[in-house]
């Protein structure tokens, strides 16, 4: 990681705050600094000035940049680390997942132009729970597929993905190749179309074991995306639990009206 220090370019021409008639002064330089990585003058893994060195230069108090830092860090444009190398750095940007129409996570990662990748956690034949069973129409404790995958791009892991499918359309779904696009091998090889969805979105922390599976910290902000999908013809094919990161992750989706 590089230091972009106080006389760097990008500090030559400091604006003038306004400090009445408009946004708020950390507002003011938390779009600047927005516009200041945007326009590639500061670039992933770039380390800021200190604190007290930016904050005389930009003329402010450290509380009013510690303001707009926070707001940056809660958009995932910088991060703050602590400790003797810490300091706040630009953030890798996030990656686009469109979830419009029916697409799983092979297909919003080519929307983002970005190569997706998987790596297996567990494949079983499991008893249904209540809610799975619910979901997909069976009886509790009858026997649904459930694969467990860590999704990935750029090698990061972005997502963990728990999915289960019935058995009796899929009855040697565990003997396929798992890592590539679930939907697309259900219509190729079992012609079972996804069709329709079914999706609820919340915020959740992550628990010990989803933390080391994602690389984050224990009680770390996660987006949970549960799903239920159906073919046209009804058919309940999938009950699923997605965990996203969102510091790599942006959740996007185009309606019309």
């Amino acid at each position: 990681m590089t230091a972009a220090e106080p006389g760097a370019d990008w500090l030559a021409a400091v604006p003038r705050w306004a400090a009445r008639g408009g946004p708020p002064v950390h507002a003011q330089i938390e779009r600047w600094l927005a516009g200041v990585i945007g326009r590639g003058q500061l670039v992933p893994g770039d380390r800021l000035p200190r604190e007290e060195d930016l904050a005389a230069r930009l003329g402010v108090s450290r509380m009013t940049l510690r303001q707009a830092l926070a707001s940056l860090e809660a958009l995932g444009t910088v991060v703050r680390k602590a400790g003797r190398s810490g300091g706040t750095f630009v953030s890798e940007p996030r990656i686009e997942c469109d979830l419009t129409g029916l697409a799983g996570f092979t297909e919003q990662m080519r929307r983002a132009n970005v190569r997706a990748g998987a790596r297996m956690v567990s494949a079983a034949t499991v008893p249904a729970g209540a809610a799975v069973a619910a979901a997909l129409g069976v009886r509790p404790n009858a026997p649904v597929h459930e694969i467990v995958r860590v999704r990935t791009a750029r090698r990061v892991p972005l997502a963990l993905e728990r999915s289960y499918f019935p058995v009796p359309p899929f009855p040697d779904l565990l003997e396929q190749r798992l890592t590539g696009s679930l939907y697309e091998l259900l219509r190729r090889r079992y012609g079972q179309h996804p069709h329709t969805a079914r999706e609820s979105l919340e915020p959740v922390v992550a628990g010990p074991q989803e933390a080391r599976l994602l690389g984050v910290a224990a009680q770390s902000p996660l987006m949970r995306i549960e799903r239920t999908v159906h073919t046209a013809a009804g058919l309940a094919v999938e009950h699923a639990t997605d965990l996203f990161r969102p510091d790599r992750v942006r959740i996007s989706l185009r309606v019309n009206v």
